[in-house]
């Protein structure tokens, strides 16, 4: 998010009279443009992780079917291109928390004020406002059932976006107003007291806590708020708007790292350290408070947090360290407009109007592979064209 912070106007015409320290002081207090860093690895990771929900998942699982004599995937990459049922984690339960991660990424850049500049509260808090709430209006029309203009069939909290605006809320006010270390405090504060709650606070129906699909705290307190206006599946939100935050601040730390002010590698290796510290963060917890992204529980927070850390420093070192850019370019794309590329993929049936083509409906390899590419293509093209234009379509 960048910020809207005016031009500074131009000098007074005595200024000249004034003594320097009178001058400085008044430039000091004139709110500035802020033009946010951009970091190429970020912005492609971005990108990957939005190429697998545009249909990225669909075109590789029908190309990788092209040489499969069974007709199906391995049983073990089969888990992986799909939802653990309740715990445990595979590499597409990772997409998810990665959009949020690398939400928070950017915070640090877009946030950074350089010296001798001032922050624009009000026009902060504008659009910090107004991003919070298309998020929310975004995420209703994707999932929430806004367009059917129905409202009893309305699902006030169920998606991606909606998760993003609340954890993206915590940790910018967190980066603005604390210090790195009160940061890490809040950080470690949400994930225990999550815990704690989840763990230690009894469920109606139940003889004590639980984590059932069907049976936890997290749900309960969904279908007590939220009533007829749930998504009716066994994914929580509200509660669960702590862990949110915490992955949405774990990115925030990245980008912390990706600003630092040391060499390359030494950054490089501060993200590899933090994702393994992350990983085994979470791989211990889960014996006590196992890892379930339907409720985002903490050790989940840590064990995605640790492989979205892990990402970063790879693209990081690939992309602004070794400079091997090209590849990254397709990805680049679809990040730059991500939120565009998102919308589409839910209010657009390109799968089916690639079925539309005549040879593509029938039931075999070759032709669900192609069916997937030009589907692919038909989302990916528009945003190269909006990209080339430079439209980009912001919250």
């Amino acid at each position: 998010m960048s910020e809207n912070i005016m031009e500074p106007s131009s000098e007074p015409a005595n200024a000249a009279e004034e003594s320097p320290a009178a001058v400085q002081q008044k430039q000091e207090q004139k709110p500035v443009t802020v033009k946010p860093e951009r970091m190429m690895s970020i912005d492609a990771l971005r990108g990957f992780d939005m190429f697998w929900i545009v249909g990225g998942q669909g075109l590789v699982v029908a190309f990788l079917l092209l040489f499969s004599a069974s007709g199906e995937l391995p049983a073990w990459l089969d888990y992986q291109f799909s939802h653990v049922d309740w715990v445990g984690f595979s590499a597409w339960d990772l997409i998810m928390p990665l959009f949020l991660f690398i939400s928070g990424a950017s915070i640090p850049f877009a946030m950074h004020l350089k010296e001798g500049e001032t922050r624009d509260y009000k026009a902060f808090y504008v659009r910090l406002a107004r991003r919070i709430a298309l998020l929310w209006i975004f995420g209703m029309i994707a999932q929430g059932r806004l367009l059917t203009l129905d409202w009893t069939q309305f699902r006030f909290f169920s998606n991606t976006l909606q998760a993003i605006a609340v954890g993206y809320l915590i940790a910018v006010l967190a980066h603005l107003y604390l210090p790195t270390k009160g940061q890490i405090i809040l950080f470690m504060d949400v994930l225990i007291i999550y815990w704690g709650l989840m763990m230690f606070v009894p469920v109606p129906g139940a003889d004590g806590w639980a984590l059932e699909p069907r049976l936890n705290l997290a749900l309960w307190l969904d279908d007590t708020i939220l009533g007829r206006f749930r998504d009716g599946t066994t994914y929580a939100w509200i509660l669960p708007g702590l862990g949110f935050a915490g992955s949405v601040m774990l990115g925030v730390f990245s980008g912390m790292i990706l600003r630092l002010k040391e060499a390359p590698m030494k950054r490089f290796a501060y993200l590899l350290g933090l994702g393994v510290a992350c990983l085994v963060g979470g791989w211990l917890w889960s014996f006590h408070f196992p890892i379930i992204k339907h409720i985002w529980t903490s050790s989940m927070v840590l064990w995605a947090g640790g492989w979205s850390c892990l990402l970063l420093a790879l693209f990081y070192l690939v992309i602004d360290i070794w400079k091997f850019q090209r590849w990254a370019y397709p990805f680049m794309i679809i990040g730059a407009n991500a939120i565009a590329a998102y919308m589409a993929e839910h209010l657009i049936p390109f799968k089916q109007l690639a079925l539309l083509i005549p040879g593509l409906a029938c039931e075999c390899p070759y032709a669900a592979f192609f069916a997937s590419f030009i589907a692919f293509m038909l989302l990916w093209i528009p945003l190269w064209i909006m990209y080339r234009y430079k439209i980009f379509l912001r919250v």
